[in-house]
Order: structure tokens, then C-alpha cells, then sequence
């Protein structure tokens, strides 16, 4: 059996792109005991791949040149050699862009028990980024009834799900997304209160009109400038959860900017990262959350699909260009 898969044959200097993957073909090797066959069916693009290749000072050991380029996936076993799964299972975890995984069944993250939910979503809004969203808010953010809850890529397979949950917690919740369309969805498909185009003049100005009282919980995936322009909006007491830096184009060199210890000092705020490693002890009781909220229409998604392996080389640097409109994954 032949298997086709994504591979980095270059280390890039901030977002990778299409030149430097490559799809190669080779056969699939016997299963030991212990491991399983997956067939995929969808394959994410996450906006953490570009740290995963390339970014210094990363959480996870960076890709090796030659490998298959990690990512989550979701499919179905076909072949088993572990007590655990059968062929027909259903599984979501780390099985790379390839269309066949032979992996060591570790691998797997969890087994798909919503089957009257779509596949896909296991690696969107019932997967790492609405688990993301749900742990990230309530462990770090830590919401109250009445907060103001400011979102950084508002519209994203993230940040949409942080508006959202805020919003089953009772608080008024504030997008930040780029360009018309996008601060549109905000509004109409994920329910924020107020939504603010930063690529608009006036950043500033529209985080006053749109924060009277201050920010409560500033959700920021991009830091950069946008970031800097909401930390004098931070009210008493206000928590920052940091779990993305979209808009920073590399970390080498490291680069600079507004220092923001004194908002925080004057204002008694607690900044702290998140990241879902930590967390994964909390990952199927946050997914079964998730998919209640799903199926009670409270919780939206949006999927942006694109279909083939070939398309994987480009999908990571088409995010970053902003072309998606919703959580981005492969068809296969």
C-alpha cells in the first residue's frame, strides 16, 4: 500500500511556504505491535505550525527536515495491532499531513464518540482550538458576569469560540478582526457585542468608544501592535491570556516595542501564556462542554476547507495571509 505525504525539505524564516514542502510517495511499513493504521480524513492547518518549523523560543521541538510535517488529523483505522482500537474507529491526534498514518497508538488524542456531529469538527470548534478557547478563557481568564472580554482575531477557529463561550457567560464580549467581512461575521454568525477592524484608522479611539469601563479579560492572539494599543484600556484587575503572536513575522532577532509592565503594575493585571499541552488531562471533558453548546446552537462554527494533499504546501502561508474564513483543514 502507497501513502503520499506532506514533507519540510527547508527550514523558512518566519511563515513557511509553498516551496518549502514537498509530496513525496513511499510505501507503508508493517505495523508493529502497539500501532495502528489511520486513513485521514481531514487535516488541520494551525497557525502554531509556523512555530512548530520555525519560531525560536517554541514549547515543542521544532520539525526535522525529511519529516512529515506534524499536524492534527482525523480518520479512521484501518489496520490495528493494539488491544485498545479496531478497524472503523473513528480517532483524532497527531498523524501529520500524509493520507495513511502508521503510528504508535500515543498518538491518538481521543476517540470520536459525537457521531451525530461532523467529522471536522474535531479538529475545529470540539478540537484543540474550541478546547483552547474553553480552558484558556476559564483557567487563565478567569470570567465573571458583567466582564468586558476583548478578542484578538475574533473571528478566528480560536477566537470565535472565545467570544461565544463569554457570551454563555454572561459577559459583554468586544471582536477585534481584520477588514470589513470579517468584523461582519463577528457580529452576525458569532454574536459579539461590538466588533473593531483594526486595518481601520483609529484603533485607539474605537477601543475607548467600545470599552468605557476598561477591559476585564483581554484575549490576545497576535500581539504587536494591536496588542499595544489595547493595554491602556485594561481595567483594575484585569487578566491577559496570551495564546497566540500572529502578527509578529519572526522572533529572530527578537524584536522590540511599548513595554507594558507599568499597565500592569497600575493596574493590578496578571498576564500568563496558554498553551494545551499542559491541559490535556482537561481535553474530553472540555470536547463533551463543547459539543453540548454545539448542538444547542450556541456555539457557531465556520470551516474553510480546502480539498487534496496538494493543497497542504500552500495552506499554512494562505492562513497568514488572511485568505480563510473560518477554521482551515484539508479534505482528503
Amino acid at each position: 500500500m502507497m501513502n503520499r505525504q506532506v514533507i519540510l525539505v527547508s527550514r523558512p524564516t518566519g511563515v513557511a511556504q509553498s516551496e518549502h514542502f514537498a509530496i513525496r510517495e513511499e510505501p507503508i511499513r508493517s505495523l508493529a505491535d502497539g500501532q495502528i493504521l489511520v486513513r485521514n480524513n481531514f487535516l488541520s492547518v494551525e497557525p502554531a505550525m509556523r512555530g512548530w518549523i520555525a519560531d525560536i523560543g517554541n514549547y515543542s521541538a521544532a520539525v526535522e527536515i525529511g519529516s512529515v510535517m506534524r499536524a492534527l488529523a482525523v480518520g479512521e483505522v484501518v489496520e490495528s495491532r493494539h488491544p485498545d482500537f479496531r478497524p472503523g474507529d473513528v480517532v483524532t491526534g497527531w498523524f501529520g499531513w500524509q493520507e495513511l498514518a502508521a503510528i504508535d497508538a500515543g498518538a491518538v488524542i481521543r476517540r470520536i464518540v459525537e457521531t451525530d456531529l461532523p467529522r471536522s469538527l474535531a479538529l475545529g470548534v470540539l478540537g484543540i482550538n474550541g478546547v483552547t478557547a474553553l480552558l484558556a478563557l476559564t483557567l487563565i481568564g478567569e470570567p465573571k458576569a458583567g466582564d468586558t472580554i476583548l478578542v484578538s482575531t475574533a473571528a478566528g477557529a480560536v477566537g470565535s469560540a472565545v467570544g461565544q463561550i463569554a457570551k454563555i457567560m454572561d459577559c459583554r464580549t468586544i471582536g477585534i478582526a481584520g477588514g470589513p467581512k470579517k468584523v461582519a461575521r463577528c457580529l452576525d454568525l458569532f454574536g459579539y457585542d461590538a466588533a473593531i477592524d483594526y486595518k481601520a484608522p483609529g484603533l485607539a479611539e474605537a477601543l475607548v468608544a467600545a470599552c468605557p469601563g476598561g477591559v476585564q479579560v483581554y484575549f490576545d492572539n497576535t500581539a504587536g501592535a494591536i496588542s499595544d494599543a489595547v493595554y491602556p484600556r485594561l481595567a483594575i484587575g484585569a487578566r491577559v491570556v496570551i495564546c497566540g503572536t500572529a502578527s509578529i513575522p519572526s522572533w529572530d532577532p527578537w524584536p522590540t516595542g511599548p513595554r507594558v509592565e507599568r499597565h500592569l503594575l497600575v493596574k493590578r493585571a496578571r498576564m500568563q501564556g496558554f498553551v494545551i499541552f499542559d491541559h490535556m488531562e482537561r481535553y474530553e471533558a472540555s470536547v463533551s462542554t463543547l459539543a453540548g453548546w454545539v448542538r444547542a446552537d450556541q456555539l457557531r462554527y465556520e470551516e474553510d476547507i480546502l480539498d487534496g494533499l496538494e493543497s497542504c504546501p500552500d495552506a499554512l502561508a494562505g492562513l497568514y495571509r488572511g485568505e480563510n474564513q473560518g477554521k482551515r483543514l484539508i479534505r482528503l
